[in-house]
């Protein structure tokens, strides 16, 4: 058995989280259009017994200059993985030329010693020849060894990174059981699932100040009831995600409770609260109270 672990990097909204779901074949991240989507380090595990592997992918932050304590956390956490993996998964969408987030990160890998996989992802957005010039401008760096094309969303060539990630993994133990995708309780995965839809839901009129936290969670024997609460910086933001009659908060629970429900594979009583925590992106207590540092 061959095993070891994966790291998954790139500046924000590059499909980090849609990769690591397409590898594992179900969804353990959530995804939106929006950058900065992913806050915590996500571990999805993949095992396949035919090809005698098995890989820890640890879906990362997307690497940014921050502008608050959360985003130093969110940025600390994905380039710590650096020297804890045995390869690393760098995701880009566009030429190095054309931005200073993917320059930012190529600086960092050049002291890196870990085998590097470079993955150019939505290539279906993407002509040939716009193709073709990203994967040049990178090449020419000489730092990756291996550079791929693939379309996360639609999966196209996923199986091509599996392969290359499990090339460089060596003889090593089973971390965990066959039948686990992730070590995340169904607690964590809720939340994130509730903060995904607010995102959803809201579009551009609330940003990224949102923080959901799981009050109760009960499993009953036909049901799981859950209570969470969504916090927001400003008052402003409270009504925007409550909406008139509170049809958007109905909206964003009913979404939630459906897509935790397939999870669960269980009837879920889901009950949400709105309220408001001034910037609390910048205090350490209110980081610590929703499982962002320790």
């Amino acid at each position: 058995m061959k095993s070891g672990f994966v790291g998954i990097v790139g500046r924000p909204n590059v499909g980090k989280s849609t990769l690591l779901n397409s590898i594992l074949g179900e969804k353990i991240a959530i995804t939106t259009d929006k950058p900065q989507t992913t806050r915590n380090i996500i571990r999805g595990i993949y095992t396949n017994h035919d090809e005698e592997v098995q890989m820890v992918f640890i879906d990362t932050p997307g690497i940014h200059k921050p502008r608050n304590k959360l985003g130093e956390f969110m940025t600390e956490a994905a380039i710590k993985t650096f020297g804890e993996v045995d390869a690393i998964i760098f995701i880009v969408d566009d030429a190095l030329s054309r931005g200073p987030g993917d320059r930012y990160i190529v600086e960092m890998l050049k002291n890196v010693e870990t085998p590097k996989i470079l993955v150019i992802n939505k290539i279906d957005r993407m002509e040939p020849d716009e193709f073709a010039e990203v994967y040049r401008e990178y090449d020419e760096l000489g730092l990756f060894d291996c550079i791929l094309g693939t379309s996360a969303i639609q999966g196209t060539h996923v199986e091509r990174v599996i392969e290359t990630a499990a090339s460089f993994m060596e003889e090593g133990p089973m971390f965990f059981p066959d039948d686990i995708v992730t070590e995340h309780p169904a607690r964590f995965i809720a939340s994130e699932i509730i903060r995904e839809k607010v995102l959803l839901y809201l579009q551009e009129e609330v940003p990224h100040g949102v923080a959901v936290e799981i009050e109760q969670y009960v499993e009953e024997k036909d049901i799981t009831r859950i209570s969470a609460v969504i916090y927001c910086e400003k008052k402003s933001h409270k009504g925007m995600i409550i909406g008139k009659g509170g049809r958007k908060l109905k909206g964003i629970g009913k979404s939630a409770r459906e897509e935790i429900e397939a999870l669960l594979g269980t009837r879920v009583f889901l009950e949400t609260w709105v309220k408001v925590k001034e910037n609390w992106r910048d205090s350490d207590i209110a980081l610590t109270n929703f499982g962002y540092r320790d």
